[in-house]
């Protein structure tokens, strides 16, 4: 195992890999949980709006609390049963089922907790395998190219996102074959069985070319005992790496507005500012555009700046465009302003990932550190949601709820400033 201030050959097989593995799982997200997806729901399955918005925000803290509880356990059994490829790729395929699956979600009420459900162990198997996934990142290439890979993988993330939702807008929507009767919505339930081929078809060429993780080779029983130990180990230590607990609290807090702006932000668009179904499908490829750009210029800045300045300029960032999203009342000025703050959604995760490798002080932790990063992207998942629905409800205005994400954005910016951080240029 190496030390991570160690240069090595870059390992170019299996960074295209790696990136490619973001290309697949994009499209979960960007069709599933955000744009087609959410939208159909509340607005085809769901009794109501207001009840959908409830519902999807109750399914998203859910998925929320159970990938709390789970994403730093599995860290921690894979730092000592070893076999990280054989999680990911068991994460994975419970990721591409549940999202196959979707293509029963027919639009009545009766298909509501199917729907539901399938999202939720979807989104599980997806974030838990982002655990496994983040952890190839320091065995790839040596820490002083850490940030532009993790701003390369988001933005083929994102770039895959973009194709996925152009081929699902022309083949499903635009030009619809026969076949799928626009009755029962099956131009719109297809899109399940399309991301789950695309997230198999894209991540494959990972499973072969990923660099072996060297850990301990423990049973299964004992690797579950000795992780689970080691995981309250770590969580009683934590408190004396104050400048890890400070980033991660941090964390939680900002992308708790990020994770809420992606839950609700095509629901906002098609509610508030009245875009079709269609104009939604485009506000969605366009923003993707654009925060891909924003995911790759500015993983150069993230190397040559630092990890948590560049998070910082892109929440300040986002908290000064969020502003005109919110008030604007123009449907064409409010897409132009969004477009420009998705520049920076992208910098603010890719940085948050690199930020993580600088400060892990110990290799052989990576993955349960990582597992403590994805805990703190969702252990309080459910809250922003939840106070977004809620002062929606209380005002009787989506655009009050959506202010509290700025609020988010703001505090956790707050939080990251006297955060240390010794970036490698």
């Amino acid at each position: 195992m190496y030390d991570l201030n160690n240069t090595f050959p870059i390992k170019w097989p299996s960074i295209i890999a790696w990136c490619l593995y973001d290309w697949a799982a994009a499209s979960f997200p960007i069709i599933v949980t955000t744009f087609i997806f959410a939208t159909y729901f509340t607005t085809t399955i769901a009794p109501n709006k207001i009840m959908g918005t409830y519902q999807w925000a109750n399914a998203t803290a859910i998925a929320g609390a159970i990938i709390a509880v789970f994403s730093p356990l599995f860290g921690a059994i894979a730092d000592y049963s070893g076999h990280h490829l054989k999680w990911l790729l068991c994460l994975t395929a419970l990721c591409i089922m549940s999202t196959a699956s979707l293509w029963f979600a027919y639009p009545a009420v009766s298909a509501t907790y199917f729907t539901l459900t399938a999202v939720v162990i979807g989104t599980i198997g997806f974030e838990v395998s982002m655990v496994f996934y983040n952890a190839y990142l320091p065995q790839i290439v040596p820490k002083s190219h850490v940030g532009r890979l993790s701003g390369i993988g988001w933005g083929t993330g994102y770039l895959g996102g973009i194709v996925a939702l152009s081929i699902v807008f022309v083949l499903f929507f635009k030009f619809p074959p026969h076949w799928l009767s626009t009755q029962h919505s099956a131009q719109i339930r297809i899109c399940g069985p399309f991301v789950a081929l695309w997230f198999a078809l894209f991540s494959l060429p990972l499973f072969f070319l990923a660099p072996n993780i060297d850990s301990k080779t423990l049973p299964i029983s004992r690797a579950v005992r000795s992780g689970w130990t080691e995981l309250m180990s770590t969580l009683k230590k934590l408190p004396q790496e104050k400048n890890i607990l400070l980033y991660l609290i941090a964390h939680m807090i900002y992308t708790d507005g990020l994770n809420t702006l992606f839950a609700f932000g095509g629901i906002y668009a098609a509610n508030t500012y009245h875009l079709t179904f269609q104009e939604v499908l485009l506000f969605g490829i366009t923003m993707n555009i654009t925060a891909g750009i924003g995911a790759i210029l500015l993983g150069w800045l993230d190397d040559f700046m630092g990890s948590k300045q560049t998070i910082l300029i892109s929440l300040i960032c986002l908290t000064g465009l969020g502003i005109p999203v919110i008030f604007l009342h123009s449907k064409w000025l409010f897409w132009i302003s969004s477009l420009f703050l998705s520049l920076f959604v992208g910098p603010t995760q890719s940085a948050s990932r690199s930020l993580m490798v600088h400060l892990i002080r110990k290799q052989a932790t990576s993955t349960e550190m990582f597992g403590l990063y994805a805990l703190s992207g969702r252990v309080t998942a459910f809250l922003g949601p939840w106070i977004l629905g809620s002062m929606t409800l209380l005002f009787n205005s989506q655009r009050v709820g959506m202010l509290t994400v700025l609020i988010f954005f703001i505090i956790g910016g707050l939080l990251l400033l006297p955060v240390k951080s010794k970036t490698t240029h």
